[in-house]
């Protein structure tokens, strides 16, 4: 494997949060920077996408090769198409977008993973993201191995991405099932995300049906690497955090590489994370109606 393993980052017209994804970025060391910069719908963000490019253009401490999209491709479209071009040039690669501000050692604990499970056809993806509600119990210090993909600060191989494009998420979907793996056994909101996945343009969820089609795993850390600074007003895909708030990020955790089994607490974990929308709406009921008794039972 070549000893430089790039990051491929994807950015729009959120110059301030950029601002931020390059700051540690060049703190993690990163050397090699491919930036897909998505072109502007118009007039409103005109000003939002020339501000990131002069960024990119700005770089000075790492070398930098910049596509500049002549139109707006979306997310779904500008990093499906990225991915793939880097895919056919690299024999690795961590895949970052423009929100997302990483913790020290990120950049070096995942390329790390790359190289230990460059080989190993079980192990589909490696990412810096985790956390508390899907965190399996008892794996100390450890990664762990999940079915369920990322698709925050995350890196894989071609190999692995080899047949993303050839399908979309809802025909991948209807693989994993023909393969014996139910649309919802890592959570209600898949088969969502998958029936919407075309409209909205967005991809995350197709390389998910992509692991559980082809019963890859993803590595996870023992805690959360990465944390999320787009959850405002100006996201195009991201709603408000809510209950994905992660804790404060922890630095890279010893380099441990466990043999690749899928934790069995994931698939459970998962579920009750994102169980179905009755349920949900049931919990929902159930917190209003406590919070009410107990306002009225205080002293």
């Amino acid at each position: 494997m070549s000893s430089v393993i790039p990051v491929v980052l994807f950015a729009y017209a959120r110059p301030d949060h950029l601002r931020r994804t390059l700051e540690c970025l060049r703190e993690n060391g990163v050397p090699l920077i491919h930036a897909y910069a998505d072109g502007s719908k118009g007039p409103a963000d005109a000003a939002g996408v020339a501000a990131v490019r002069e960024q990119l253009r700005a770089i000075d401490w790492a070398e930098v090769k910049i596509v500049e999209r002549s139109a707006n491709l979306g997310l779904g479209r500008n990093i499906l198409g990225g991915v793939g071009e880097i895919a056919a040039k690299h024999d690795a690669f961590i895949v970052w977008e423009d929100d997302l501000v990483a913790a020290p050692g990120t950049y070096a604990w995942t390329c790390a993973a790359l190289r230990r499970y460059a080989s190993d056809p079980r192990v589909m993806s490696i990412t810096a993201w985790t956390h508390p509600r899907v965190t399996p119990s008892g794996i100390g210090e450890e990664p762990y191995f999940d079915g369920r993909a990322e698709c925050w600060v995350w890196g894989t191989w071609p190999r692995s991405w080899r047949g993303m494009t050839d399908q979309t998420a809802r025909e991948k979907l209807a693989a994993a099932e023909q393969g014996g793996v139910s649309a919802d056994a890592y959570g209600a909101d898949l088969p969502v995300m998958a029936a919407e996945a075309e409209r909205k343009n967005t991809w995350a969820v197709r390389w998910i049906y992509h692991h559980l089609q082809h019963r890859g795993l993803c590595l996870r850390p023992p805690w959360s690497m990465v944390d999320h600074c787009g959850f405002d007003a100006t996201a195009t895909n991201a709603a408000l955090a809510g209950a994905w708030a992660n804790p404060v990020v922890r630095p890279a955790p010893p380099a441990a590489w466990p043999e690749p089994r899928e934790n069995p607490q994931c698939r459970e974990l998962w579920r009750a994370a994102n169980p179905p929308v009755r349920f949900r709406l049931a919990r929902k009921i159930l917190r209003r109606l406590r919070r009410s008794w107990e306002s009225r039972t205080a002293p």
